[in-house]
């Protein structure tokens, strides 16, 4: 087997971890028989995540918190409360997983992608201000909203981002359903913009089995987002619809174990950025070898997932052997042979998203590029980062990425 003992557990990426606390929100529904759509639970678990977010910045108390059944919900709700419909183009960030642009074309929207920066990894400012202006002089119309993302939970900046929408009047929807306790310059992620989505999927920071929030910018809005989000039912003591609306509310037994998981969502983001620090340090000095980090001291990323780049020319055990299947663009051979030397030892790795762009149900999109989020693609891989990572895992880990490594 390539010289390496495997370990009789299998390491994962970002195992969902329980606090022990979940139970009791969630017997108290049964107890109560709120076992329905909304309840005490729902009101809580906004209430926690509107202290979480907002806490520490009393000038953004006016935002407003609201629980969905999905960050990909989210972000089709958000897009509604933007105005955005059917031939409206909206600016997204190419280097993601496909639900961050998927919403805009459930609204018939149009998606301008847009390629990454070097060091966040997330959208270009430069290039998004090249697709503002391009697409006005091609439509006559500026995009109708733009959607940044928080890529393995590092923060995008938000600064220059934020300049360049307010110039041109757009609003901007933070997708930070990787990001959740991230900060840029000690602000959360997800309160800059007009709308903030959140995701509580199994794998992210923190779990609700499935599920989502949208951080509203006021009342008004989270009250029009809570009428799209249950159905569109108009006030009458009958049931009567004028607008489409969605069942995109979270259960109350689903935000139960919200409310146990925000009981250790520090606890959480303390082990992902010991364990990136951890990585940063037991992988300097491997020649080739980049571990992706926060570019300066305004960006704290929660370092979701741990990511690291291998140049080309770095050789890996069994790499000869590796097929790439044809395709344009695939990560290097080297990168798959290095996921699979470590699968075959028990730790999950896996490949940087593949870019919208180069998506099959994109290929029709215009895009804006610049070959950043091609290459990372090609070279990235990530390492296992989740709360169920035990120092004796990170060990075996960076033991078994060297002894992978020809070096």
């Amino acid at each position: 087997m390539n010289g390496y003992k495997i370990m009789n557990k299998r390491i994962y990426l970002c195992l969902a971890h329980m606090s022990g606390n979940e139970q009791k929100y969630i017997d108290e529904a049964f107890e109560s028989n709120w076992v329905v759509p909304l309840g005490p639970n729902v009101d809580g678990f906004e209430a926690d995540l509107h202290h979480f977010m907002l806490k520490d910045h009393p000038q953004l108390e006016h935002k407003q918190v609201v629980a969905l059944s999905s960050g990909t919900a989210a972000i089709h709700l958000a897009l509604l409360g933007c105005g955005v419909g059917p031939g409206d183009e909206v600016c997204v960030q190419s280097f993601t997983f496909c639900a961050s642009c998927n919403p805009v074309r459930y609204v018939g929207g149009v998606p301008i992608l847009i390629d990454s920066e070097p060091d966040t990894w997330n959208m270009d400012p430069t290039l998004l201000e090249q697709a503002i202006v391009e697409r006005k002089s091609v439509t006559g119309r500026y995009p109708k909203a733009i959607i940044v993302v928080a890529l393995y939970g590092m923060p995008y900046n938000i600064e220059a981002i934020m300049d360049i929408a307010n110039r041109y009047g757009i609003p901007v929807i933070e997708d930070a359903a990787e990001g959740l306790g991230s900060r840029f310059e000690g602000q959360a992620l997800g309160t800059f913009g007009a709308y903030g989505v959140l995701s509580f999927n199994g794998n992210k920071m923190i779990t609700t089995s499935g599920g989502g929030a949208l951080i509203c910018p006021d009342m008004d809005s989270k009250t029009r987002t809570l009428f799209y989000a249950t159905q569109a039912r108009d006030n009458y003591p009958y049931y009567e619809h004028t607008h489409i609306g969605y069942n995109y509310r979270l259960s109350n037994i689903c935000a139960g174990i919200g409310r146990g998981q925000m009981t250790i969502l520090n606890e959480h983001i303390a082990h992902h950025q010991r364990l990136a620090k951890m990585y940063e340090k037991a992988l300097d000095g491997i020649s080739g070898l980049s571990y992706h980090t926060n570019p300066d001291s305004r960006y704290e990323s929660n370092y979701w997932l741990s990511c690291i780049t291998l140049d080309e020319q770095v050789h890996v055990v069994g790499e000869e052997e590796v097929t790439i299947a044809p395709q344009p663009i695939a990560p290097n051979r080297n990168i798959e042979a290095l996921r699979i030397y470590m699968d075959k030892a028990g730790i999950e790795t896996r490949p940087l998203w593949k870019p919208m762009h180069l998506q099959p149900i994109y290929a029709d999109a215009p895009a804006y590029l610049n070959g950043v989020s091609e290459h990372l693609f090609r070279i990235g891989l990530c390492l296992p980062s989740g709360p169920m990572v035990t120092d004796e895992d990170f060990e075996y880990i960076i033991k078994t990425l060297k002894q992978a490594i020809i070096q």
